[in-house]
């Protein structure tokens, strides 16, 4: 059991400086504060939580295993506290705060970009943090209370969450390569794939899905690579690794670029779903940007009724 005035914040923020900086002595600079309080408080949390942190020698200091795993925590509950503080800076009138979103790539993410414009408009005391990653980085995160919202791209089982399913969807394809023969086609159908190296993404998820639009077990396709953002993924077909089956709009594939984008056939598209936890109140900033998400929806909705 811990005692609490070992789990401080300060202590916690000493140790992050010295993984930070490499030594006690240039965190001691850093923080304007002495050597030996550092190495006391740190010792002294090592045997409260009964495993070494730090190796220590005469120029560096080091994690250990168990310390690269505690500084991962120490950073999620400095952050989570800054953010919780922050939120409290600000009159009854003055709205401030961190709003943490975290999601995949899409280009359904402009909704979301469009609302938060509005808000600091409004309340430039507002600013937003975000996290990149597939769907199970990003519900991890959210459940660990680290995201306020999570952007997340179907196939996904929303029924845990309170959501706001996004009035537009994203549509499947495949980047190739300009000088790929498949780039004169208007539409990719499986058929066309077959035997094709191909790049995936590494959820489970999204290959049963793939799976199915090809009617076979796509892992047992030509696989080049697997991965979770399509950055990298997309610098990889542009060298000839392959073909990625991806969503459309993240990557430019119009004129001058290298690339080109040709949606499946049959169709295959991914809606989006804005979520939050339904146990977890959500912070005046939060508040006011999802009306505003709503406020831009609800205008998008009579622009398309007129």
């Amino acid at each position: 059991m811990y005692h609490e005035h070992n789990m401080e914040l300060r202590v916690l923020k000493y140790f992050l400086a010295v993984a930070r900086e490499g030594s006690v002595s240039r965190a001691a600079a850093a923080l304007h504060v002495t050597q030996p309080t550092i190495s006391r408080q740190i010792m002294d949390l090592e045997d409260e939580l009964g495993t070494q942190l730090l190796r220590r020698s005469s120029r560096t200091t080091t994690l250990t295993e168990n310390g690269v795993y505690f500084r991962r925590r120490a950073e999620e509950i400095v952050a989570l506290a800054d953010a919780t503080s922050k939120e409290f800076c600000g009159t009854e009138n003055e709205i401030r705060g961190e709003i943490a979103i975290g999601g995949g790539e899409t280009p359904g993410f402009s909704l979301l970009a469009h609302a938060a414009q509005l808000l600091r408009k409004e309340h430039p005391g507002v600013h937003f943090r975000l996290f990149s990653g597939n769907g199970n980085d990003v519900t991890e995160r959210l459940e660990r209370g680290l995201l306020d919202f999570a952007l997340l791209i179907a196939p996904v089982d929303v029924s845990r969450y309170d959501t706001l399913t996004l009035p537009i969807q994203d549509t499947w394809g495949v980047l190739m390569r300009r000088d790929s023969p498949l780039a004169k086609r208007a539409r990719i159908t499986p058929t066309m794939l077959r035997g094709k190296p191909l790049i995936i993404s590494s959820q489970s998820k999204v290959e049963n899905m793939l799976s199915n639009w090809m009617s076979c077990d796509i892992s047992r396709q030509n696989i080049a690579a697997r991965g979770n953002l399509l950055y990298n993924l997309s610098i990889m077909v542009q060298q000839g690794l392959g073909h990625a089956i991806t969503l459309g709009g993240i990557v430019h594939s119009g004129s001058g670029s290298p690339l080109v984008f040709r949606p499946l056939s049959p169709k295959l598209t991914a809606s989006l779903h804005l979520c939050w936890l339904k146990s977890r109140p959500l912070s005046r900033a939060a508040s006011l940007w999802l009306s505003a998400l709503h406020a831009k929806i609800a205008q998008l909705s009579r622009h398309e009724k007129k």
